[in-house]
C-alpha cells in the first residue's frame, strides 16, 4: 500500500456531510487509481509470520460490478485453522503473554499510525469491496485507528489493569491484576470490515492474547490489508494471524477446537447465538457475540421534522441499510405523520445511487446476490401487506446491470405486529407506523428480541426523559440529525446492545471493552 497521508480534517460518522472537500476528493481519487492497479492478485493465509497458500481459492468480486475481481483468496482447510491456532499458542506462550503491557501498547499505537498513513487507499478499497460511499468508507477506516488509540489510552489510564489492594497484616502485599486468556478468534462481518476487525483484534492483543482473524468472505481483501498494517507495525510472528475459508470447515474448526480460549463474533443473531451455545464445552470460556438490531426511531408531535427526516434517512439508508444499527422502524405521532412521510419521501427520491467510488454517489450496491434477492422478497411483502411510499424496485438498466443496486425504500400501512416489524432485513428498507402517543411508540419500540440502538426526535424535555428511562437499547440518541440510530464513535458513544443484540453487556469503544479479553487474578505475597 502506498503512503496516502494528507492534511485533512478527521472524518467521523457525525461529520460526513462536511468532510468531502476538494482536497479530500483529490486524495481519494488518487488512492482509487493506486488500488485499481493492484487488483486481481492471489492472497495467502498468514500463519505464524508465513504466507501459506491453499490448493483452492475463491474470488472476491465487487458488488458494484461483479465482473471486477478484486482478488483471489485461500479456501483454507481445517488443517490451516489448526496451524493458525498452534502458531497463536506458540506466540502467546513464548512472547506475547509476558511482554510488558507498555510494549504491547507501543505496538498497537504503531498499527493505528499505519492505518492513518494508508487511510485513503484503505477507504477506496472499502468502496470497491463492500459498496461504502467514500465518506462512510473513510469513517470506517478512521474509526479503526481511533478504536485502537482509545483502547491504548484505556490500558495506560488503568496502569495495565494492575491495582494495589488492602492488606490484613504488615507482612502482606496484595494486588489485583487482569491477565490474558490465551488465543482469541475474531470473526468479523462484511459491513465494517476494518473497524469490526481492527477494534476487537487490538482489544484482545492489548489484553495480552494472540489473535486469529477470519474475515467475512465478502470482504477478505480489507482484512488482508489490515493484517499488512499489523505486519508493518512489526508484531512478532504468530501474534496476529489471518485466515480465510468456508465457515463449514475453517469457521467450524476455529469455534470447536479446544485450543481456542476466547471468541468474538460479529454478525447475525442466528449464527452468533449458535456459536454462543456451542463454543464452551468442558468449562465456561468467554464468547462475545455482537449481533443484530431492529432499531426504532420515535418522532413526536413536538419534533423538528426536517431534523427527524434527515436523521431517519441517514440511518435507514447509510451503507444501504446494511448496519446492525440501521433504522428499520419509525413510529410517528399521527398529528405529524402526513408531513413527516411527505418530507421523508421527497428526500429519499433525491438520493443519488451508483458506484460509490464516484464522489457524486451516496448510495452504493447491496453486498451480494442473496441480499439482492432478499430485497425483492421484502419489497414484495411490503407491497402486498402495506404500501410502498417510495422505492421498491431493483435497478437493472445501465449503469447498474452488473451490480446489486436497488432503490431505497419506505413502506407504510403495515399492521403493527407485521413480520417486517420484527425481521432484521439488513437492506435499504424502513417501515413507518402512525401512533397516538409516545407511550404507544415506546411499547412498540420495545416489542422486539433486539436492543441495540434507538432514537427519539422531540423538543419536550418530559418526553426526552421518558424515552431515556424506558427505551430498551444499549445506544440511544435524541435529536441526532447525523443519524437517528447510527454513528457511534470511540470514546464518545460506546456501542453495544441489550437482549438479543449482544452477550457481554459491555460496549465497543467504551471504557470496559479491553477488560473483556482478560481474567482477574488476586495475588498475595507474604514477606518475612
Amino acid at each position: 500500500m502506498a503512503d496516502s497521508r494528507a492534511t485533512q480534517p478527521k472524518v467521523t460518522y457525525a461529520t460526513l456531510s462536511a468532510g468531502q472537500t476538494p482536497e479530500f476528493n483529490k486524495a481519494y481519487d488518487e488512492a482509487a487509481e493506486r488500488v485499481r492497479k493492484d487488483l486481481g492478485k492471489t492472497y495467502p493465509n498468514l500463519i505464524g509470520g508465513r504466507e501459506v497458500a491453499a490448493r483452492d481459492t475463491f474470488p472476491d468480486t465487487s458488488p458494484s460490478d461483479t465482473r471486477v475481481v478484486l482478488g483471489r483468496f485461500a479456501a483454507g482447510s481445517r488443517d490451516d485453522a489448526r496451524a493458525a491456532i498452534a502458531a497463536a499458542r506458540k506466540a502467546y506462550e513464548s512472547i506475547w503473554r509476558d511482554l510488558p503491557w507498555k510494549e504491547r501498547v507501543g505496538y498497537i499505537r504503531k498499527v493505528a499510525a499505519a492505518i492513518e498513513r494508508h487511510r485513503y487507499d484503505l477507504s477506496a478499497l472499502l468502496s470497491m469491496e463492500v459498496g461504502k460511499n467514500r465518506l462512510e468508507a473513510m469513517g470506517d477506516v478512521q474509526e479503526t485507528a481511533d478504536l485502537m488509540s482509545y483502547y491504548c489510552d484505556q490500558v495506560e489510564e488503568h496502569g495495565g489493569f494492575e491495582t494495589p489492594m488492602q492488606t490484613l497484616s504488615e507482612k502482606e502485599a496484595n494486588r489485583d491484576v487482569l491477565r490474558p486468556y490465551g488465543v482469541w478468534v475474531i470473526i468479523s462481518p462484511f459491513n465494517f470490515p476494518m473497524a469490526l476487525s481492527g477494534g476487537p483484534s487490538s482489544g484482545a492483543l492489548l489484553g495480552g492474547n494472540t489473535v486469529i482473524l477470519k474475515p467475512a468472505s465478502d470482504a477478505p481483501l480489507t482484512g488482508y490489508r489490515l493484517a499488512e498494517c499489523y505486519r508493518e507495525a512489526g508484531l512478532p510472528d504468530g501474534v496476529f494471524n489471518f485466515i480465510t475459508g468456508p465457515g463449514s470447515t475453517v469457521g467450524d474448526e476455529l469455534v470447536n477446537n479446544p485450543g481456542v480460549d476466547g471468541i468474538l463474533f460479529t454478525g447475525s443473531k442466528q449464527v452468533g447465538f449458535g456459536i454462543y451455545r456451542d463454543f464452551a464445552k468442558d468449562y465456561p470460556k468467554p464468547c462475545i457475540t455482537e449481533m443484530g438490531g431492529k432499531n426504532p426511531a420515535l418522532v413526536t408531535a413536538t419534533a423538528d421534522l426536517d431534523v427527524a427526516t434527515d436523521g431517519v434517512l441517514k440511518s435507514a439508508f447509510g451503507l444501504q441499510g446494511q448496519k446492525c444499527s440501521a433504522c428499520s422502524r419509525v413510529y410517528v405521532d399521527q398529528k405529524v405523520a402526513r408531513a413527516f412521510n411527505h418530507l421523508l419521501v421527497d428526500k429519499t427520491r433525491k438520493i443519488v445511487i451508483g458506484d460509490p467510488v464516484k464522489k457524486e454517489n451516496w448510495l452504493g450496491p447491496v453486498i451480494n446476490k442473496a441480499a439482492y434477492e432478499n430485497y425483492a422478497r421484502y419489497t414484495a411483502i411490503g407491497r402486498k401487506d402495506g404500501r410502498i411510499l417510495v422505492g421498491g424496485e431493483p435497478l437493472k438498466r445501465e449503469p447498474y446491470d452488473h451490480g446489486y443496486f436497488v432503490q431505497p425504500t419506505v413502506i407504510g400501512g403495515l399492521p403493527q405486529d407485521h413480520a417486517l416489524s420484527r425481521d432484521e432485513m439488513f437492506l435499504p428498507i424502513t417501515c413507518v407506523w402512525e401512533v397516538a402517543s409516545l407511550d404507544e411508540a415506546l411499547t412498540l419500540a420495545n416489542r422486539t428480541e433486539y436492543g441495540l440502538t434507538a432514537g427519539l426526535f422531540s423538543t419536550d424535555q418530559k418526553e426526552i426523559d421518558t424515552f431515556f428511562n424506558r427505551i430498551e437499547a444499549g445506544v440511544v440518541y435524541v435529536n441526532r440529525r447525523a443519524g437517528a440510530t447510527t454513528g457511534a464513535w470511540p470514546g464518545v458513544n460506546p456501542f453495544g446492545g441489550w437482549k438479543g443484540s449482544g452477550s457481554s453487556g459491555k460496549a465497543s469503544g467504551g471504557p470496559y471493552y479491553v477488560a473483556q479479553f482478560m481474567r482477574e487474578q488476586s495475588r498475595t505475597l507474604i514477606r518475612g
